[in-house]
C-alpha cells in the first residue's frame, strides 16, 4: 500500500503535576489516498487523542504523523475535523458558518462569486442549500452536523476527521447521515478517518477498521479489513455473511479486551 497519511511509531503522554499519564503507544499504520478508516475501540483507549494528533491539535511524544511525506505538527486547512458536537457559531447563518471556512482557505484564490457556488455545492452535497438562510437554533440537531461536514468539506482537505460525528444523534437521523457520508465519500473519493464506538457503523463505512486496546499506553491490537463492495446497502448488508462475520470479529475483540481488563481489576 502506498502511503498517503502515515503514523509512524507515535506515542503520546501527557505531563500533570509531576505524574505522567501514558495513553498511545508504539502506533504505527499506513491510510491509502481515498481509503475510509475507522478507529474503534473503549473508552479511554486513546481514540480521540489519535485522531487529535492526525488533525495537529495536539502534538506527538516521539514518532511522527506524516501526510504526503510531510510532518504534521499543526493544524492545517489540509486536514478537516468534524466533532460530535457540530460547533457551528450560533449568531450566523448556515451560509455563513460555511463562508468562514472557504474565505479562510480560498480569499485570496476565489472571486466572491466563485465562493458563493463553492459554498452552495458543498451545501448541496449534504441537501442543506435550502437551509442557507436559517440559523443553528432554527434546525435540527442532524441538520446541524450536515452544516459541520458542509464546512469541512468546503475546506477541500485532503483528509476528513471524523470524531464520532454521528454520536448524539438518534438512530434514524443517524443511519440517514452515515448514507450521506458513504455518498460523499463514493462521489468525491475523500480520504476518512472515523474514531466511533459503534460496530455496526464502523462495519458499514469502513474500508479498514483499526481495533484499539484498552488504555493506559494503548497500541492498535488489530486491524481488520472489510471486504465489501461499493456502494454499499444497509438493508442489503443486514443479511450479507461477509458483513456478519467483520461485525462478530469486531465485536469479538472489543469483547475479549473487555474482559480482560474485568479479569485483571
Amino acid at each position: 500500500m502506498q502511503a498517503y497519511l502515515k503514523l509512524d511509531h507515535i506515542a503520546k503522554h501527557f505531563d500533570r503535576a509531576g505524574s505522567r499519564s501514558e495513553v498511545l503507544r508504539d502506533i504505527n499504520l499506513t491510510i491509502a489516498k481515498g481509503e475510509f478508516v475507522s478507529i474503534i475501540g473503549h473508552s479511554g483507549c486513546g481514540k480521540s487523542t489519535l485522531l487529535n494528533l492526525v488533525a495537529g491539535l495536539i502534538r506527538v511524544s516521539t514518532g511522527a504523523v506524516l501526510l504526503e511525506n510531510r510532518e504534521v505538527n499543526s493544524p492545517g486547512p489540509e486536514r478537516a475535523v468534524v466533532f460530535q458536537n457540530h460547533s457551528l457559531l450560533p449568531w450566523l447563518t448556515v451560509y455563513e458558518n460555511v463562508n468562514i471556512a472557504v474565505t479562510k482557505v480560498f480569499g485570496s484564490k476565489k472571486s466572491k462569486v466563485e465562493r458563493h457556488d463553492w459554498i452552495m455545492h458543498n451545501l448541496d452535497l449534504v441537501q442543506m442549500g435550502h437551509a442557507k438562510d436559517k440559523r443553528p437554533a432554527e434546525i435540527s440537531g442532524g441538520m446541524k452536523q450536515r452544516v459541520g461536514i458542509a464546512r469541512a468539506l468546503a475546506m477541500e482537505p485532503k483528509i476528513l476527521l471524523l470524531d464520532e460525528p454521528f454520536g448524539a444523534l438518534d438512530a434514524l437521523t443517524r443511519a440517514h447521515l452515515q448514507d450521506a457520508v458513504m455518498e460523499i465519500h463514493h462521489r468525491l473519493g475523500n480520504t476518512m478517518v472515523m474514531v466511533t464506538h459503534d460496530v455496526d457503523e464502523a462495519v458499514l463505512l469502513s474500508d479498514r477498521i483499526v481495533m484499539m486496546t484498552n488504555g493506559p499506553a494503548a497500541h492498535i491490537g488489530e486491524v481488520l479489513d472489510i471486504p465489501l463492495a461499493r456502494p454499499r446497502n444497509r438493508i442489503e448488508l443486514a443479511s450479507d455473511r461477509t458483513y456478519l462475520k467483520c461485525r462478530e470479529a469486531v465485536l469479538k475483540f472489543l469483547y475479549e479486551r473487555h474482559r480482560f481488563v474485568e479479569a485483571a481489576e
